[in-house]
């Protein structure tokens, strides 16, 4: 049998097909990311960390207005249902204290959840259920109801963009393709020899504005995933102004729209995270 060389092979059977119409077609890729016909932004892994910095240095504490519009279900395809709107009030000191206060849709000045978490704990007062839960911020999710699983630390880790922790390891990924142009720093930490992914931050390679952040198990599952857009200045701080927080294996997601933002004021003290025990109310304490 007579052999061909490689080269001649491919050739002869791409001329081959080429002589046939129906195998051939022509198609327009766009290109890399939206809007077309930008330039793409170039960012090193200490650019990306720098602006890390910038988005969360100068933030000690805050005092936040905000519409959070609440859904639950299978966030990655399946059925979703979505709630009321509701007003909510957030106060925010370094280094991990908030508090979260959810008013009724109709009657404003009406509470239906007051959280609040300092350091590894946390605590909820829920009015009509007369419940009133305490534990550990890494506790598993427990009720049906999926938005009783809501903690302060969902808020926490969505609205504080912190840089990298001075022990973990980072790298830079290019996530660019005709549907998004994007840089992704990951995050990641040593626990006991082994490599674990614990943040991811993307992003836009127009502006390089940050446009997500997402968290980790030690299985590599997302724990959150939060989108930030609309950015703009609050106090002279730039601030996204539209945050969509996602928890997956907790099964809700929230949009939350700022109404209004003060940064670094000085009333900001430790009385507003004394969350007491209302008298006669039931204890569930999550584990």
């Amino acid at each position: 049998m007579r052999r061909f060389p490689k080269i001649g092979v491919l050739a002869a059977l791409a001329s081959a097909l080429a002589m046939q119409a129906c195998f051939v077609r022509h198609r327009m890729v766009a290109p890399p990311g939206k809007p077309p016909n930008r330039e793409l932004l170039t960012a090193t892994r200490e650019d990306l960390i720098a602006r890390l910095h910038a988005a969360s240095d100068p933030i000690h504490s805050f005092g936040l207005r905000a519409d959070l519009s609440p859904s639950v279900g299978a966030l990655y395809g399946g059925e979703l249902t979505d709630y009321a709107t509701i007003r909510a009030s957030i106060v925010f000191r370094r280094p991990a204290d908030i508090r979260v206060v959810g008013l009724d849709p109709v009657v404003h000045s009406k509470t239906i959840f007051d959280m609040v978490s300092m350091g590894n704990s946390f605590k909820v007062y829920i009015p009509t259920k007369n419940a009133f839960y305490i534990g550990s911020n890494t506790a598993p999710p427990s009720s049906k109801n999926k938005l009783e699983n809501l903690r302060p630390t969902a808020f926490l880790t969505s609205l504080i963009l912190a840089p990298p922790a001075a022990s973990d390891r980072t790298m830079i990924g290019d996530n660019t393709d005709e549907t998004k142009a994007q840089y992704i720093l990951f995050m990641i930490r040593e626990n006991q020899g082994q490599l674990i992914l614990e943040r991811s931050v993307y992003f836009d390679r127009y502006t390089l504005t940050i446009v997500m952040q997402k968290t980790f198990d030690e299985s590599g599952a997302v724990v959150s995933e939060t989108r930030y857009s609309d950015w703009k200045g609050f106090d002279g701080i730039p601030f996204p102004s539209t945050i969509v927080i996602r928890r997956p294996k907790d099964g809700y997601e929230m949009t939350m729209t700022i109404v209004s933002l003060r940064f670094n004021q000085p009333d900001v003290s430790a009385e507003q995270f004394v969350l007491e025990q209302p008298p006669g109310v039931k204890v569930v304490e999550i584990k």
